[in-house]
This record gives C-alpha cells, structure tokens and sequence, in this order.
C-alpha cells in the first residue's frame, strides 16, 4: 500500500503548529508520508472554509481527519494505517469515544462506504457502551438502504460471535436490513443460549417478515 498523502492546515499564531508540521515533515522524509502540503489559514482562508475547519492544527491523513495536537509516534501510527479499514475503525471509535457522533454521522452521510469502517466497533467487546451506542446510532441511519445490506455477510459473522452481546447486536442490524437473506442468520440464533440473542433474533425475524 503506497504511504499516504497528508494535508495539515495551520495559522501564524498557533502555538502547536510547528511541531505538528515538523513531525508530518519527518514522516515524509521516512517515506511515511508520501505528500504533505501544509496551508496557512490565515493566508488561505477559503480553504479552510471549504472544509468547515474551526481550529488548528487540523490534519487529514489518508481518508483520516484529525484535530488538535498529535505526537510524531501517533502520527506515525495513523499514517500505517491510515487507509485500511482498520485504522477507519479506530477513527471512528476515536470520534465516538470523544463525543463526536454528529461528526461521525456527516461523514458516513458524505460518504456511505465508511459505515462498513463501524462494524469492527460492533465486534471489539472491549468498546465502550457509549462507543457501542454511537456505532449503532450509524448503522441505524442506514436501516433498509443498499448501504446496509451489503454489510449482510459481515453481519451476519457476527451473529456468530463468542460475545452473546456481539450476537444481540448483529441480529438487531440484521433485522435492519429489511432483506430476506438475513434469514439463515436469524434463524440459527433462535434457538441461542442467551435469551436476548434469541428474543432479537426472533424480533428481527418478524420484522423482515413483516
């Protein structure tokens, strides 16, 4: 995978700045980083009015958009990563983690091919319940849409997780779908060791049936 380009947008005054932009330098020295083009606000405002930037240092990595400041090893580590689908997820467990679901929900509506980046949030036990929530949250607002159904087979592996709460989940996102192939997924939970995973599996079934 080729490194990644980034754009680092930044102002006179900001204090953080320079080591932000010294970093990104370094990492594009260590063919980390393949392209960086930093732009002055104060000198280009319009750029980062296009982009609905309020404060710097401001960052995109890849597909990836970071704010504040970030060490070198940080940045180091998203730029590894920062066009796979594993370091997608781990944005937008960052982004929920911090609060930030508005955000998450206008980049997902700007671009639906980032809601398959939510599923490994759907699957990590070790998320937050908040996390947990935001996640379902995106995948809600896809309830019924193509978008959605194509994330059916990796849904429907997750029906089949270890975790009985990974399974309640992903027959709740199954039944979303609206699509008659989810049924065999359902189905096999029925008869599951955990109450809940069979009580939504049957709802789900329903509402595909319905």
């Amino acid at each position: 995978m080729p490194a990644p380009d980034a754009l680092l947008l930044i102002s006179t005054h900001c204090p953080h700045c320079p080591a932000m932009l010294a970093a990104l330098a370094d990492l594009v020295k260590q063919g980390m980083i393949g392209r960086l083009e930093a732009v002055n606000l104060e000198q280009r405002p319009e750029v980062g009015q296009a982009l609905g930037v309020r404060s710097v240092p401001w960052l995109r990595i890849g597909r990836i958009e970071l704010t504040g400041v970030h060490g070198k090893a940080e940045l180091a580590e998203w730029a590894a990563k920062a066009d796979s689908e594993a370091g997608l997820a781990d944005w937008f467990h960052a982004l929920l983690k911090e609060g930030q679901l508005p955000r998450a929900q206008a980049l997902v509506e700007a671009d639906p091919t980032l809601l398959a980046a939510v599923l490994p949030i759907v699957g990590n036990v070790e998320a937050s319940l908040n996390v947990r929530l935001g996640a379902g949250v995106l995948l809600e607002n896809f309830a019924g849409s193509d978008t959605l159904r194509a994330l059916l087979p990796r849904l429907g592996e997750l029906s089949q997780h270890a975790d009985a709460r990974v399974r309640a989940d992903a027959c709740h996102y199954l039944g979303l779908t609206a699509d008659a192939a989810a049924r065999p997924w359902l189905e096999a939970r029925i008869n599951d060791e955990d109450a809940d995973v069979r009580e939504i599996a049957a709802e789900s079934l329903q509402a595909i049936s319905g």
